[in-house]
């Protein structure tokens, strides 16, 4: 495969080839196809399909977070991820830089498995999985889990007034990126709405909680292999780093290696990771049938 063949690939999947997603039920699909997607471009992950770029229907001047709010195409991009939150036919991670990953609801118990937490109902603690967990995140859970789902107003009703907004995007953010709480709203005028996971999405936090790490990264790679086409070892350990440790995704990249789940491939100068491909159906044989 050409290094222009394998963007090309890309570009179909990740609806950048003037395929643009524009109603609900593109959004859904699209999500759906590719498992897993930043809200906006981020430059140290390259080789991830982006909300903002599928809506555009291009990868030419897609904003990062810090700038996307001047872009006219964030507005009616983010008018949909909130459909699709409000469906529970996807959900947000808090992942790095303000950036949100979207994920189906199918690849949300792998995730769960990875960075959330085997007593759901519990309070979090103040440091889990890497993660720091503040009081006031603790505060703010307690918060939602009893009276939920919040918006931030009303959080700072029950929290303190004196309490800043950056101060509660921080805790917010802390809860977000463990699993705790979801997104599950967004109304003109009142801002989102914050509900505890384990109430949003029950079924998906129990699958998770039955999943093991290693389970969890061999499905969440091989989704996103299939819609990148291919990458390299490096990319898929940036991606997964944020949720696990580059060392687990090292392991079980191995191990699909040598179970032959996955390839190596060459892509122009490169040499990149994809999914076996299945073997094609054997012709049948051509000529009269031999009679006994």
């Amino acid at each position: 495969m050409t290094e222009f063949e394998l963007q090309q690939q890309r570009a179909h999947n990740w609806r950048i080839a003037g395929n643009p997603v524009r109603t609900f039920e593109d959004a859904r699909s699209f999500v759906d196809d590719v498992g897993l997607c930043l809200m906006y471009r981020e430059r140290s992950l390259p080789v991830v399909a982006t909300f903002l770029g599928a809506y555009a229907g291009s990868s030419e001047n897609l904003p990062d977070a810090v700038h996307a709010f001047a872009d006219p195409r964030t507005e009616p991009a983010t008018e949909l991820v909130v459909r699709l939150l409000r469906e529970r036919a996807a959900f947000e991670i808090n992942f790095s830089n303000g950036c949100d990953l979207i994920v189906s609801a199918a690849l949300l118990p792998y995730f769960y498995a990875l960075v959330g937490d085997h007593n759901p109902k519990a309070v979090p603690k103040v440091r889990t999985q890497g993660a720091v967990i503040s009081p006031l995140a603790v505060t703010i859970f307690e918060a939602i889990q009893n009276e939920g789902p919040l918006s931030k107003a009303m959080l700072r009703d029950k929290v303190g007034r004196e309490m800043s907004d950056a101060g509660l995007d921080r805790a917010l953010n802390e809860l977000r990126a463990v699993l705790k709480i979801a997104r599950v709203n967004d109304r003109e005028g009142q801002g989102a709405f914050w509900d505890v996971l384990y109430r949003w999405a029950p079924d998906a936090v129990k699958e998770g909680i039955n999943i093991s790490v290693p389970e969890a990264i061999s499905a969440l790679v091989s989704k996103y292999l299939e819609s990148a086409v291919a990458a390299g070892q490096e990319d898929i350990e940036q991606l997964f780093s944020r949720v696990t440790s580059r060392s687990k995704v090292r392991d079980v990249v191995n191990a699909l290696l040598a179970a032959r789940e996955l390839v190596w491939m060459p892509a122009g100068t490169k040499t990149l990771l994809r999914l076996t491909p299945a073997p094609e159906p054997r012709k049948p044989v051509s000529g009269r049938p031999v009679h006994g």
